[in-house]
């Protein structure tokens, strides 16, 4: 059964590869990218729409960063006010039963 859902999956990826090949062999004309203050960029169109992709993918993984990095981060501990002790009468931990 797994060598048949490898057999599907490198058919599946070979069919997706030779769909955007054809797509990229029939986009090769000339195309204008108008940007900012009348400047322009010219290419081949596959060209063009390789680079959006590419732009679309960093803007997304700058956009999940901090996220990634807040639950990377490692717990921190909530801080003591000035003055309490870690065990006693004034802690703000609980102490345990008596005998533990």
């Amino acid at each position: 059964m797994t060598k048949l859902t490898r057999l599907l999956k490198w058919i599946l990826k070979a069919a997706i590869f030779f769909a955007l090949f054809a797509f990229a062999l029939n986009n090769q004309h000339d195309a204008t990218v108008h940007l900012l203050f009348g400047h322009q960029w010219r290419g081949p169109m596959m060209l063009i729409v390789l680079a959006a992709f590419a732009l679309g993918v960093v803007v997304g993984v700058l956009g999940m960063l901090p996220g990634w990095w807040k639950r990377r981060a490692p717990p921190t501990e909530p801080a003591l006010p000035a003055g309490a002790s870690v065990r006693g009468e004034d802690s703000l931990l609980p102490t345990p039963p008596h005998g533990l």
